[in-house]
């Protein structure tokens, strides 16, 4: 942009130019307290502004009153503001910056109302809106379905942020910022199908070739900019020691990925930028350090801030331009187009989704948040700046430029004027911005719990540094005065259950669960590559108890640590002779498991301190046994793996502690550099072992599942004295069998036919009335087969992911007689379930 003026862009003066920059920005500086201020949101205002700027340069140009300003106002009707400034410059960094911040774990929960709002929810407003249109003028039907995709694009920011102010629940949150990341995207792909259809001389194609397009362009977007993102980590790890070279390698990424995919491609440019924001998202956190990834974001955070309000101040200016030539035939179509955006809205909000709750594929949604998702359909720069785009392509018909930027520029007027300062209102007429008792309650306690901890803290620091003795008792006896009020206001709503009171204190829960997990990151204690899922399923803990109670808290906990969807996938492929996915899946929940029981452990100590005060002995009570059953559950689990995999989570416990370890040496070298102790050029060579040291702590152990049968049975002890050759003939006699948890693999009743060796994984077995549990390197089968029952007594079942070894009754006989320690030992067990010695050793020499 500054090359352009400094070659002397037609009419811009360069000082003019570099003032008015400076102008917006003070004007995004100040209009965001004005905002709060007169209680409308940031986007409705600054567009405001920016129209009023627009207005009163062209007003100054016009008046013959003075010429001092013309400059100025000179300057700003020439900005270099048209189409490809707003999708080139603004859009991919927007875009990018949400892509990056958003919880994906938690989106891709919703993924099928977030699909319905952002590609459905667009293809019916433009259809809609477009058949609308035809009754009402002369311009063909491609022009009319031309307006409806320039203006079926949203932009949310405005009800997101009042939806944050109410404390709506976050998942709704989510399906709005998810609709607005995806929809961009699906409106500019009809947006372009439509422009190439209005062009003179433009080939009439079918529709199913026009749909087969659209969504090719928004697939292979996706695919461009997933591959993009990948390579950038590469470097992006590359350049681990350089965070200012990090973060410029990200600034470049989404523009080389929108330029590629538009120019040199043809695929969706926004779609692209999102995948690589989001594939960055996802993987980022893992690759760089805490410190870089945090700055990293925070400065993508800063620049997003300038891009949107930059663009829709922007944008504001050209509104006068574009309205130039209105009429009243005209605000009657705006009203048109209105009435039809408003009813696709609301086929969306009120048909389908309603329809995806029945399948439950969408969240629970009140009739008054519908109603606030559909008045807060607010449209802005992007639909400005599509229509700004039928206005400099000379090849549109100059009627079909008039019409398309008068519709688009009315009803962004429209929405941002009418349905943006009404939105407000509108929520506190529904109740909205009211809290239940339940959640006030829940404020309560949230203020009491914090009170405690700041007493706690400010009588250590009072403490340490020895301050006047009466003036802490003071100061202790006014704040003592004020968390009694605090205390109190928890107690006081005693028409509240203690079942709501249980609901209170397991949302308290879970909230300090998620902040041990982020101590723990920021400590460097919890691993990079976990932080996202772990927090992801906090989140989702919290939301879950404070609609469901202590129910859905155990069933999302149950769930946190359950196999996820991926897991099916991952042992297919295993099967097929692929194991890495699985093992980095198996591996990620050991951890996982490991560290939440560590977490729980200290959860107790919270209970008595924080919670008891509040809640009292009988609600503790009960939060003590939730957290008991929940370490139960996990301890299970962790049997079973250390069954399937023994020595791995010894392994994993090991790389905790050389966290731990590496960390507090970390935190006595920094100390002692703070302190003056030791020089700069020490410091620097202590941290470069530090963080040496810390690469090789970090690193997972290894957890390789891609054994052949040959491998299997050479970790058997059972099968050491075999020779080489016997253990070859050995494993084509075996049968591999792949096991599911749950799995029921042999049956009370069922014919003795085989017996089964346990390669990885863990079993549980109905012994007489008796469970017991065996892991690798271990059999079952062999009890019923040798005491000669004809069918089974007990069961047999999976309590892991398993993979066993088959062998028929006659082999298995045959290699009793070959291996005197598991004749013994087989024998052993038989009798031990009322066989007969004696017989049994018949059995076996007569096989």
């Amino acid at each position: 942009m500054f090359l352009m003026v400094q070659r002397g862009w037609p009419g811009v003066d360069l000082v003019a130019f570099l003032g008015v920059l400076a102008t917006l920005f003070v004007l995004i500086a100040l209009v965001q307290p004005l905002a709060e201020r007169v209680r409308l949101p940031f986007t409705v205002l600054i567009a405001v502004m920016g129209i009023v700027i627009g207005v009163g340069a062209g007003y100054i140009l016009r008046t013959d009153l003075t010429d001092a300003f013309d400059p100025i106002a000179q300057s700003i009707l020439s900005l270099p503001v048209g189409a490809q400034t707003f999708l080139y410059v603004f859009l991919p960094t927007l875009l990018f910056q949400v892509a990056l911040t958003l919880n994906l774990r938690r989106m891709l929960d919703d993924w099928v109302p977030i699909l319905v709002m952002a590609v459905l929810a667009v293809v019916v407003a433009t259809f809609v809106i477009g058949f609308a249109l035809t009754p009402f003028t002369t311009l063909p039907l491609v022009v009319c379905l031309l307006v409806g995709a320039i203006v079926a694009t949203t932009d949310p920011s405005a009800v997101v942020s009042i939806f944050r102010e109410i404390g709506a629940p976050a998942r709704l949150t989510r399906l709005i910022e998810g609709e607005s990341l995806l929809n961009d995207a699906a409106a500019i792909a009809l947006f372009g199908a439509f422009v190439a259809l209005t062009l003179p001389g433009a080939v009439e194609t079918k529709v199913g070739a026009q749909w087969l397009a659209f969504v090719g362009q928004l697939g292979l977007g996706a695919l461009v900019g997933y591959g993009f993102a990948r390579a950038a980590v590469v470097v992006l790890e590359w350049l681990g020691g350089w965070r200012l070279a990090q973060v410029s390698l990200s600034v470049a990424l989404p523009y080389v990925t929108y330029i590629a995919s538009e120019q040199l491609l043809g695929v969706s440019g926004v779609l692209a930028v999102v995948a690589a924001g989001a594939t960055l998202n996802f993987i980022g956190p893992g690759r760089l350090a805490p410190a870089n990834w945090t700055y990293l974001r925070d400065t993508w955070e800063l620049l997003a801030h300038w891009a949107g309000s930059l663009i829709f101040v922007l944008a504001a200016l050209l509104v006068p331009r574009l309205l130039d030539t209105i009429d009243w035939s005209d605000v009657a179509l705006v009203g048109v187009v209105v009435v039809a955006a408003t009813v696709a809205r609301a086929i969306t909000l009120f048909g389908v989704l309603p329809l995806l709750r029945l399948v439950r594929a969408s969240p629970p949604m009140s009739i008054a948040y519908k109603v606030v998702i559909l008045w807060g359909g607010l449209r802005g720069a992007v639909t400005l700046a599509l229509a700004l785009a039928v206005t400099e392509n000379p090849q549109i018909p100059a009627d079909a430029q008039r019409t398309v930027a008068v519709l688009a520029t009315g009803f962004t007027l429209f929405t941002l004027l009418v349905q943006g300062t009404t939105l407000r209102p509108l929520i506190r007429w529904l109740k909205l911005d009211r809290l239940s008792p339940l959640e006030a309650a829940l404020q309560r306690q949230v203020v009491a719990v914090a009170l405690q901890t700041v007493r706690e803290e400010v009588a250590s620091v009072t403490g340490r540094h020895g301050l006047t003795r009466e003036t802490v008792r003071a100061e202790a006896k006014d704040f003592a005065s004020r968390l009694d009020r605090a205390v109190e206001a928890a107690e006081e709503a005693q028409q509240i259950l203690d079942r709501d009171r249980l609901t209170l204190g397991l949302v308290t829960l879970a909230g300090r669960e998620r902040e041990v997990i982020l101590e723990g990151f920021r400590e460097r204690t919890i691993s990079a590559r976990l932080i996202e899922r772990m927090l992801g399923d906090a989140s989702r803990l919290i939301e879950a108890t404070r609609t469901g109670g202590r129910s859905a808290y155990r069933a999302t906990a149950r769930g946190n640590v359950a196999h996820g969807r991926g897991h099916a996938v991952a042992a297919w492929l295993h099967r097929l002779g692929i194991s890495r996915p699985l093992g980095d899946l198996v591996a990620a929940r050991f951890e996982v498991i490991l560290i939440t029981r560590m977490i729980l452990r200290d959860l107790h100590d919270f209970v008595d301190d924080r919670i008891l005060r509040i809640h009292g002995r009988r609600v503790t009570d009960l939060l003590h046994e939730v957290l008991a059953r929940r370490e139960e559950e996990l301890d299970r689990e962790i049997e079973g793996l250390r069954l399937q995999y023994p020595g791995y989570a010894d392994a994993l416990e090991r790389s905790f502690i050389r966290r731990t370890r590496v960390r507090l040496e970390e935190r006595e070298v920094e100390a002692s550099f703070d302190d003056g102790l030791i020089g700069a050029d020490l410091y620097a060579s202590l941290m470069r072992g530090i963080n040496a040291r810390r690469r090789i702590a970090e690193a997972r152990p290894r957890l390789d599942l891609s054994l052949h049968k040959r491998e299997m049975v050479a970790q058997f002890p059972m099968f050491a004295a075999l020779t080489e050759a016997q253990r070859r003939r050995l494993s084509r006699a075996l049968v591999t069998i792949y096991a599911e948890p749950g799995d029921s693999l042999l049956r009370r009743g069922e014919q003795v036919r085989s017996v089964f060796f346990i390669a990885s994984g863990a079993v549980e077995r109905d012994a007489r009335g008796q469970m017991q549990r065996l892991g690798r390197g271990e059999m079952f089968g062999e009890i019923a087969l040798l005491a000669g029952q004809k069918v089974r007594r007990g069961r047999v079942r999976a309590i892991t992911h398993c993979t066993l070894l088959r062998l028929d009754e006659a082999r298995f006989l045959r290699l009793l007689r070959r291996l005197p320690d598991l004749r013994a030992r087989a024998i052993e067990a038989a009798a031990e379930q009322g066989g007969d010695p004696a017989i049994i050793a018949a059995r076996i020499e007569a096989a």
